[in-house]
């Protein structure tokens, strides 16, 4: 081993730790022993960064390794006022359900000359990373402190971070620290074949260092303010009792408040309109009223009787006119969640459970990221190509291609950039895995066709409005034609219009009003 570099590679989560080794060793010479922590294996294997050789060390943590809580002086609720809380001092701690991790980090950090870490490349990642550096700094100062960047578990993503791999960003970790906490939530038992792969905030909810201070100060003041001023079934034993504050959901819940008090205190009032129909052999054309509708009543069965004793109507204008649908801007984690809850009612929870696997798996990117813009050093034309042999989007990915289509076109973007992760797109051909559920293959699905979308030209419609005047009132009906070839989520509103001509008297009208 003489001339070889010890490395200490550290992952976000066990599964994470298996894959990158794997791709790294290709599955050759690769060893598995248990650590201090029966979830957090180690991987060994060799390797060869920048033609210096290597013996690798791959294991992980859990999330964050630390927790923020104040100091013990603190802790006890009457130990000082409320207000005391905003300014009192805070420290870092490695819970008790850490040790075991910690301890593996220190046992082999003193016998290695690298540390490389392969957290989550977003501020939350970086605190991560950071917590890592003091565990492992503590037992060796003279560790070499690289860090790798990469958005999705497939090799050449893998091998292009190791080879190149940076420096760690203090300033994304000190944004998190300046915010960071930790509040306690209540939640039912996690369970979990794979167990291994829960991070801390299945069980704690980490929030910002503002909303420990906050949320424990006003937690603090209106339970010993309030608790005795209320009768409160729920509660058992009164010495107990915690009327909780939270800074995220006190605000929203306002909102929903007064929303509800705002519907609850609208009163409707009664209002009517007219519409009339036309039938031709091409079809059947509504038209609606060009006032809209009418709070008289009188008036509006007035202006009713008008267009029924002269029923005849004259086209008195048609217009045509050219209409483009835009693609949607690439996706990013906000819109996966939003488009699934859409278009198949999952829930966000589950949506990002299932983008999680597939990311595990290399199939899609990164699926927690505010990017919705692609770097000018993407290779959009190889994630295409990739695509063409699916059966069902395959033929579209070639006309993608093919230039003498005039289809391609660099993806919009919407003018969010989080300088971590990419917008989520396909990293693997796949038509279907052995163990995939329908919801796998269908988030799969739609985010491959969302991406050739995104790359696709504008869907172009043409739209005809027709106005028509019957008694000297006036009715307007469109219609339109358009196409989208793959993105079949959506549709383009509208309806087939027949044609009309200006001038053309139009009877057998069929006209209601409500």
């Amino acid at each position: 081993m003489s001339g070889t570099i010890k490395v200490l590679n550290v992952a976000e989560k066990p599964s994470v730790a298996k894959s990158v080794s794997g791709i790294l060793s290709r599955n050759q010479g690769l060893r598995v022993r248990d650590g201090r922590s029966r979830y957090n294996r180690l991987f060994e294997f060799n390797y060869s960064i920048r033609g210096q050789p290597c013996h690798m060390l791959f294991t992980s943590v859990t999330g964050h390794l630390m927790e923020l809580e104040f100091e013990d002086r603190f802790r006890k609720w009457h130990s000082c006022d409320p207000l005391d809380l905003y300014h009192a001092p805070v420290r870092k701690f490695v819970p008790e359900d850490k040790l075991d991790i910690k301890r593996t980090l220190e046992e082999e950090a003193r016998r290695c000359q690298w540390l490389v870490l392969w957290l989550d490349c977003d501020r939350e990642g970086e605190n991560i990373a950071f917590e890592v550096i003091d565990v492992c700094r503590a037992v060796n100062r003279h560790l070499t402190i690289r860090r790798a960047r990469f958005s999705a578990l497939i090799d050449r993503e893998i091998h292009h971070a190791m080879q190149n791999l940076i420096d760690p960003n203090p300033w994304f970790s000190d944004a998190v620290d300046a915010r960071q906490a930790r509040r306690k939530v209540l939640c039912s038992t996690y369970v979990s074949d794979n167990y291994s792969d829960m991070c801390m905030g299945d069980m704690i909810l980490l929030t910002h260092e503002i909303d420990l201070r906050i949320g424990a100060s006003f937690t603090r003041f209106q339970t010993m303010l309030l608790r005795d001023k209320f009768v409160i079934d729920s509660a058992t034993d009164d010495r107990n009792l915690v009327l909780s504050y939270g800074p995220c959901q006190f605000p929203t819940l306002g909102f929903v408040v007064e929303r509800y008090w705002e519907v609850q205190s609208h009163e409707p009032e009664e209002f009517w309109t007219i519409n009339c129909s036309h039938r031709s052999d091409e079809g059947v054309a509504t038209f609606n009223w060009m006032r809209g509708h009418l709070f008289d009543y009188t008036c509006a069965v007035i202006v009713y009787e008008m267009c029924v004793q002269e029923p005849t109507a004259t086209v008195t204008k048609v217009q045509h006119k050219e209409k483009l649908k835009y693609p949607p801007y690439p996706l990013n984690t906000i819109e996966l969640e939003k488009r699934a809850s859409r278009y198949f009612r999952m829930s966000s929870e589950h949506t990002m459970k299932v983008a999680e696997e597939l990311y595990q798996s290399g199939f899609i990117s990164y699926p927690r990221t505010e990017t919705d813009c692609f770097s000018s050093r993407t290779d959009l034309h190889a994630i295409v190509q990739e695509q063409q042999e699916h059966p069902d989007w395959g033929s579209y990915a070639q006309r993608l291609l093919d230039l003498e289509t005039g289809l391609w076109r660099n993806p919009g973007s919407g003018g969010h950039d989080d300088k971590a992760h990419p917008p989520i797109h396909p990293t693997k051909f796949s038509t279907g895995e052995h163990g995939w559920s329908q919801d796998h293959r269908t988030l799969y699905e739609l985010v491959v066709r969302h991406f050739l979308a995104c790359v696709s030209q504008p869907a172009v419609g043409a739209e005809t409005t027709v106005e028509i005047d019957i008694a000297g009132e006036l009715f307007s009906a469109s219609g339109r034609r358009n196409y989208l070839d793959v993105y079949r989520y959506e549709s383009w509103g509208g309806s087939m219009i027949p044609t009309y001509t200006v001038g053309q008297q139009l009877v057998n009208l069929i006209g209601n009003y409500y």
